[in-house]
C-alpha cells in the first residue's frame, strides 16, 4: 500500500476592501511612507471597518472562495482547523461558527493558536490527521483581524499590521506529494516580547486595564526581529540539508510576510534568488495567520504540481518552524 501524504488540493482567501495606505498613517501618527517602506517593505494593508464584523467573517469568506473555487461540497469536509490569533470571543470557539456556517455540518473544529505561526502549526496538525487514514477531506483557514488589538496611536505597531484570511483544503495523496518533512520550534523566552497584557486569566479586563491600553499588542521590535532573523532562517537552511535541497532544487520560499528584511536574510541563507520569494506584505502588511495562504493564493496560478515549498514562519511566544511540501496540482 502507498504511503498517505497530506497534500494541498484547494486554496482561497478574503481580504477586506478598505485599503490603509502609509500616507493615511502619515496623518494618524508620526511617522512617512520612506521610513516604513525601508524598515518593513510595507505600502498598505486591508483593515476589516465594518462594525460586528470580526475574524470569522473573513475566515467565512476565505472558506467560501475555496469551496466555489475548487467545487468542493462543504458536507464532505471532516474537520475545520481554525488558525488565528484574534478569536471572535473568548470561549465560544470561532471554528466552530465558521464550520456551520459554510456549512460544513459533518466537520469537527477548533481554534489553534501560536501567534504569527498558527498556519505553519496547523498545517502539520491537518498533516497528522490525514496521515492517520481516518480522515480525508481537512479545511485549514488562517485568519487575524489585527486592526482589533492595534492600538493607531502607537507608531511602532499600527505600520505592520493588517486583517486578511487564507484557507486551504488538505487531501490524502498517494504520488509522493504533500507534506514531506517539519521543523517546529517554541521557546517561552519570548514571552514578554511581544504580548497583549490584559484580557487574559493573570490580568482581566478591568476599567484601569482599557484605560491604560493593556488590551492593544505591545512589541519590543527589535528583540523580535533578531530572534525572528536568526531562528526563520535557521530552521529554512536545516530543512533544506535535512532533506539534501539545493537553492536550484527549491522553487519556492513560502515566508511569514512580517518584514521585508526579516524574508531577505531568510532567503539569502537559502541561496534563493528573489524571484523564488513568495512576497505580498507591499499589499497586505503583516496578517499573522493568513499571510501564508494569502501567499499561496496570490501565486497559485504560477504553480506547478511538483513543485518544491518551503514554508517558514515565527511568531509571539515565541513559535517558529519550517515545513517542506511538494505542490500537489497545476493551476487551471
Amino acid at each position: 500500500m502507498s504511503k498517505i501524504t497530506a497534500a494541498i488540493t484547494a486554496v482561497g482567501a478574503y481580504v477586506p476592501e478598505y485599503v490603509l495606505t502609509n500616507q493615511i498613517l502619515e496623518t494618524m501618527v508620526d511617522t512617512n511612507d520612506e521610513w516604513i517602506t525601508s524598515r518593513t517593505g510595507i505600502k498598505e494593508r486591508r483593515i476589516l471597518k465594518e462594525e460586528g464584523k470580526g475574524t470569522s467573517y473573513m475566515a467565512i469568506q476565505a472558506a467560501k472562495d475555496l469551496l466555489r473555487k475548487s467545487n468542493t461540497d462543504p458536507k464532505d469536509i471532516e474537520m475545520v482547523i481554525m488558525a488565528t490569533a484574534t478569536p471572535d470571543m473568548p470561549v465560544a470557539v470561532t471554528g466552530v461558527y465558521v464550520a456551520t456556517e459554510i456549512g460544513a455540518v459533518n466537520a469537527f473544529s477548533y481554534d489553534l493558536v501560536a501567534a504569527c505561526s498558527s498556519f505553519l502549526f496547523g498545517m502539520s496538525t491537518a498533516a497528522k490527521y490525514i496521515e492517520s487514514g481516518r480522515y480525508k477531506k481537512i479545511l485549514l483557514i488562517g485568519a487575524d483581524k489585527m486592526s482589533s488589538i492595534i492600538d493607531y496611536t502607537d507608531r511602532a505597531t499600527c505600520i505592520i499590521f493588517g486583517d486578511g484570511a487564507g484557507a486551504v483544503l488538505f487531501e490524502p495523496n498517494t504520488e509522493g506529494l504533500g507534506i514531506q518533512d517539519e521543523i517546529l520550534r517554541t521557546d517561552g523566552v519570548g514571552r514578554p516580547h511581544l504580548k497583549i497584557d490584559a484580557g487574559g486569566s493573570i490580568l482581566p479586563a478591568s476599567a484601569e486595564t482599557v484605560e491604560n491600553k493593556q488590551h492593544f499588542v505591545y512589541q519590543d521590535g527589535k528583540t523580535v526581529f533578531k530572534f525572528a532573523v536568526s531562528n526563520m532562517a535557521d530552521v529554512s537552511e536545516k530543512i533544506m540539508e535535512r532533506n539534501a535541497l539545493t537553492g536550484e532544487d527549491v522553487d519556492w520560499l513560502v515566508p511569514h510576510q512580517a518584514n521585508k528584511r526579516i524574508i531577505d536574510a531568510t532567503s539569502n541563507r537559502m541561496k534563493l534568488p528573489e524571484e523564488k520569494v513568495m512576497m505580498n506584505i507591499h499589499k497586505y502588511g503583516n496578517t499573522t495567520s493568513a499571510t501564508l495562504p494569502l501567499c499561496l493564493n496570490d501565486y497559485e496560478k504560477q504553480l506547478k504540481k511538483g513543485d518544491n515549498l518551503v514554508f517558514a514562519a515565527f511568531g509571539g511566544g515565541f513559535t517558529w518552524g519550517s515545513i517542506y511540501l511538494k505542490w500537489a496540482y497545476d493551476s487551471k
